[in-house]
């Protein structure tokens, strides 16, 4: 069989398949060449999820007719003024978007320079079937219709008009987020769904952009290593999704997504998200050109980097760093059924035979008083505990998290605060506590231990033996001591000071199964966070134990001073409030 070559149609509805996946990918190229060509304002108008239709406009630079017959040939481009494709600054480069689109679509392109005259070009699935003159505003308006009509092997792996409305949509959402300084819209089937004007700053495009509550439940980033700079905003860890479709990557302002850099999301997160729960963060990472290469693949959406380990630490460090800054914060918003759950039940009236009324009525001092209880009730009454005021209470209004009043079901602390009622998990807060503690006592050198007057024998299967022996160095860090003892078992010579009269057996144990679920995908840092975490929830206050109101005072101030207090280790939160607001309208006051 000869070789030939193949047909210049052929060739561009080749191209369109690594260029134009679905209406989503086509959107994409248009919407970054109004971007490169210099606008202020890009609008976007969609018919039945951009599979009838798409149209953008906007008011950059323009064409003329020379540039639009050239723009619609293969490899052909103004973002290129040298060969060191190395060196780009622009969104697209590759000159393979509007070709690769006019070959499996009906594409009309109006664009006029500033003063000078407007042209128009019309190409119905690669070939041109207009070109002309055209009274056009300055600027560019691209309209494509019936995307893949004469390509049905494409046509039937589109979805739904709902699903690929969702995907242009996300598409719009990530290039008005990393142009604050560019104004967008966005109609689908005549119904203004987007709107974002131009001249914002970055935390309020982004909180515009995926959820308002954003902004009152993130923290800024700003951190530089040597020449690479993140920028952004990250969610505080109580406030996630289940799925990570709040996630937004930049590189050199252009969007992404790679899995290194998510990578760097779920180390920077961990031990204070619930494994199945996702941050929402928006990252913006800039990076020389020289140690970034975006022309990976045609839809330029990954990228790789010279340096992968140098970015991975610099996200995972800047994360944690705005993170640490957030201290206590949790999200308070209380659930709708929780709140449901705070109903007044039902009060009977009473039979008009059991009130006397007239001269007989009983004087009121003498009446059963309403809360004794009733006859039947053979249960005793609830017990309230009560301690001397050996000083004077201390002020709400000087704490956060307000002044302990009492506990409930001995694992709930009650606090007043100057604005609500506060709720404190006991033991979710001090895990959190003793892992910081933990993790400073690290940072110091290592953490102090104490040893067992008798050295205890901890029974296990010979790989999970095996696991603590060959990182019993690390866990030696800790002030976790141990010793081989025999195949299978091993020997506990001390344990962390930290973790006061903990359970060894119980901890020796639940290390092993965490070693063996992370121990080969994490790094040494998380393999370590890891540890430390199991550790602290040995460690801390358990719930069913009864706290003097000291106890739980000095919990309360440890938690305002210490960062991540917010959140236990797996992500729940620690404390809730219920602000004056929410309380009146549960009595009916509101």
């Amino acid at each position: 069989m000869s070789i030939r070559r193949l047909p210049a149609h052929l060739v561009n509805r080749i191209a369109a398949g690594e260029v134009v996946e679905r209406p989503a990918s086509a959107l994409k190229e248009l919407v970054e060449n109004s971007l490169d060509a210099g606008s202020t304002r890009v609008a976007v108008t969609l018919s039945a999820g951009g599979t009838q239709r798409i149209e953008v406009a906007d008011d950059g630079c323009g064409m003329d007719a020379g540039d639009m017959a050239l723009a619609l040939e293969r490899h052909c481009t103004s973002k290129l003024p040298d060969e060191a494709i190395e060196n780009v600054t622009t969104l697209g480069f590759r000159g393979e978007a509007l070709p690769s689109i006019a070959s499996v679509a009906r594409v009309t392109i109006e664009s006029r320079p500033a003063g000078r005259d407007g042209w128009c070009r019309a190409v119905d699935n690669g070939e041109v079937v207009r070109d002309g003159p055209a009274a056009t505003p300055p600027g560019t308006r691209i309209v494509v219709e019936d995307l893949f009509a004469r390509v049905p092997a494409r046509r039937k792996f589109l979805r739904s008009a709902r699903s690929e409305y969702a995907a242009c949509l996300d598409a719009v959402r990530r290039l008005a987020m990393a142009r604050p300084d560019i104004a967008f819209s966005l109609e689908h089937d005549g119904r203004r769904v987007l709107t974002v004007p131009a001249g914002q700053d970055r935390p309020a495009r982004v909180a515009m952009l995926t959820d308002k509550a954003l902004a009152e439940n993130a923290v800024p980033i700003d951190w530089v290593r040597e020449e690479l700079v993140l920028g952004g905003v990250a969610g505080i860890p109580t406030f996630n999704r289940g799925i990570a479709d709040h996630q937004y990557l930049f590189v050199n302002g252009r969007p992404v997504r790679d899995r290194l850099l998510m990578g760097a999301i779920r180390g920077a997160y961990a031990e204070m998200m619930p494994r199945d729960r996702h941050a929402v963060v928006a990252l913006f990472l800039d990076v020389p050109a020289h140690q970034v290469d975006v022309n990976v693949h045609p839809a330029k959406t990954e990228v790789r980097f010279r340096d992968p380990a140098m970015v991975r630490g610099l996200i995972v460090s800047g994360l944690r760093r705005a993170l640490d800054e957030a201290g206590h914060r949790s999200v308070q918003r209380p659930a709708e059924s929780a709140l449901a759950m705070w109903r007044p039940e039902p009060v009977a009236p009473a039979p008009a035979a059991a009130w006397p009324a007239g001269p007989t009525e009983t004087p009121v001092l003498e009446r059963r008083s309403l809360f004794e209880p009733r006859p039947h009730f053979n249960a005793p009454p609830p017990l309230a505990r009560a301690e001397p005021a050996w000083a004077p209470p201390p002020q709400t209004a000087a704490h956060p998290l307000g002044v302990a009043r009492g506990q409930v079901a001995k694992t709930y602390i009650v606090a007043e605060s100057e604005d609500g009622l506060v709720l404190v998990d006991q033991h979710a807060a001090h895990e959190r506590l003793v892992l910081e503690r933990m993790r400073a006592a690290l940072a110091g050198g290592r953490v102090a231990s104490q040893a067992l007057l008798l050295p205890e024998v901890v029974e296990l299967d010979e790989p999970a033996c095996d696991r603590l022996e060959a990182r019993g160095a690390e866990l030696a860090e800790f002030g976790l001591e141990l010793e081989r003892f025999g195949p299978a078992a091993m020997l506990v010579r001390a344990t962390p000071a930290l973790l006061g009269q903990s359970d060894p057996r119980g901890l020796v144990a639940d290390l092993a199964d965490e070693l063996a679920a992370y121990d080969e995908a994490l790094s040494l840092r998380e393999r370590l966070d890891h540890v430390a975490s199991t550790m602290a929830c040995h460690g801390s206050v358990r719930a069913g134990r009864i706290l003097s109101v000291a106890e739980m005072n000095a919990l309360l101030r440890e938690m305002e001073a210490t960062p991540h207090s917010g959140q236990c280790n797996h992500g729940r939160p620690t404390w809730v409030k219920l602000a004056h607001g929410d309380i009146e309208k549960l009595f009916g006051r509101k």
